[in-house]
């Protein structure tokens, strides 16, 4: 029984350490440009897909070596950059402030045409390179091997992520005249900040972090089309049981979430498939807010 308690524990950190990755992306997108970004699920699985690929070739030009974990960071990048800018530019732009209805449906049309896109790049067979995860072995906690990769990369990621945003939130100048634009858009533009170009930057990071998370799953799962739906539904769970916009608490539900389906997994296994929506829900039911969200004053 405590075996199996350490290993819900462990599987349940790192799926929290991905989901992580992914719903803070979100989080900030919606926090300070106040877009629900359906689309976001196909860059994580675009991020994945890439990084599947890349590993694969350069396994077979190179053999396996420490150059497969920098090309999980650049695949992210160079899904998550490109993507990010020209979505921002080219469709977003056009819908700030406009109702979420419309924002919703625009975003759910790019996620349509990044999963078509998908299709067509990388058909509809399965990847999976699992050479990072391999490289670094098992190590054994109370008597459970458990694989490096998942056990360490994966929550040091993450954790490294939460921390450098907090620093460049609160340390940063630019940081701070995001945090301005959060709290005042009209104010912040005003007082001459680039409001524009501050949302532009915003959507090229949270697209790069779903794309990094996709990245740095690719070595733990399969790929199968509807890889991105599956992972935009349990962002929004944790999005919400964090509130909206309170990217740093994301990480808490995240971990909240993870281990609560890791532990029905183990040992209820029949409502392992509901158990983030179930948490969700109680969380919401008792502070509709979420757990770090509060009401806001909107101006009408």
């Amino acid at each position: 029984m405590l075996q199996t308690a350490l290993l819900a524990i462990m599987d349940g950190v790192a799926q929290a350490s991905v989901s992580f990755m992914v719903a803070v992306g979100l989080s900030l997108v919606f926090g300070i440009m106040r877009i629900l970004n359906i689309a976001h699920g196909s860059l994580y699985a675009l991020g994945g897909y890439t990084a599947a690929a890349a590993g694969l070739w350069l396994s077979a030009a190179w053999g396996d070596g420490p150059w497969l974990y920098l090309a999980l960071v650049l695949s992210a990048l160079v899904v998550g950059v490109p993507l990010g800018a020209l979505i921002e530019r080219v469709l977003l732009r056009r819908i700030y402030g406009k109702e979420h209805t419309l924002q919703l449906l625009i975003t759910f049309g790019i996620f349509m045409m990044l999963e078509d896109a998908q299709k067509l790049i990388f058909g509809v067979e399965p990847y999976f390179n699992d050479a990072p995860l391999a490289i670094l072995g098992t190590m054994e906690i109370g008597g459970i091997y458990y694989t490096t990769y998942q056990l360490v990369v994966l929550p040091l990621t993450a954790l490294a992520t939460m921390l450098g945003l907090a620093w460049f939130f609160n340390r940063t100048r630019k940081g701070k005249l995001i945090t301005a634009v959060i709290e005042d858009f009209e104010v912040a533009s005003v007082m001459g900040v680039n409001a524009r170009s501050v949302y532009f930057w915003t959507f090229i990071l949270g697209a790069t972090l779903a794309a990094l998370g996709g990245a740095l799953a690719s070595p733990t799962t399969s790929l199968v089309p509807g890889t991105g739906a599956g992972t935009i539904v349990l962002s929004f769970a944790i999005v919400a049981s964090a509130g909206l916009g309170h990217f740093q608490g994301a990480a808490v539900t995240a971990l909240l979430i993870g281990l609560a389906q890791a532990f029905s997994v183990h040992f209820y296994s029949e409502i392992a498939a509901v158990m983030p929506y179930l948490v969700m829900t109680v969380i919401l039911v008792v502070k509709p807010y979420g757990l770090f969200g509060s009401p806001e004053v909107r101006r009408i």
